[in-house]
């Protein structure tokens, strides 16, 4: 489900134009609830988009904090940041960032069962190289694999100032 913004002519509503965003990055940040202390990890991640249904596959270590901290609460946060470019202008206040973002929240399952481990991973990996992998279920023991259902998120695209983009054609 894709939630409104404030800034609303920045908003991506096209899927197409989101799953670009997706596709084309590989880091993700994954904000956890660590007591009453946020806690951020970047992470790479694989997706699916299904209706315009957003989940996200994330793989790691079978122990840490961050497995620990989705035990205890397994409500996430994420951001991914796309094209990001720093632009200058003639006082202080016109000097800003163009960029490409998606952000959301969500609930992260910690996959158990070997079978939806593989797919997790097969999802994973063709999103992270755009190849197709097989896995077993000795290979999927070594590794924790993450199921993020998302329950919200939004995008947007800041672009260059007129100005800005010209000085970068020349």
């Amino acid at each position: 489900m894709v939630q409104g913004l404030t800034r609303r002519e920045r908003e991506i509503t096209d899927l197409e134009e989101i799953i670009k965003i997706l596709e084309k990055e590989n880091i993700i940040h994954i904000g956890l609830v660590d007591g009453d202390e946020p806690y951020v990890v970047p992470m790479n991640y694989g997706f699916t988009m299904e209706d315009g249904k957003l989940t996200l596959y994330l793989h790691g270590a079978t122990e840490g904090k961050k497995l620990d901290l989705m035990r205890a609460n397994p409500k996430v946060f994420f951001s991914i940041e796309s094209d990001i470019t720093a632009f200058s202008g003639s006082v202080a206040c016109q000097y800003g960032t163009s960029y490409s973002s998606i952000m959301g929240k969500g609930t992260a399952e910690i996959l158990e069962n070997p079978e939806d481990k593989m797919a997790g991973l097969s999802i994973f990996m063709k999103s992270q190289t755009g190849l197709d992998f097989q896995f077993n279920e000795r290979m999927v023991s070594a590794v924790a694999v993450i199921k993020i259902d998302v329950s919200q998120y939004t995008a947007k695209h800041r672009p260059l100032p007129i100005q800005n983009q010209k000085q970068l054609e020349k």
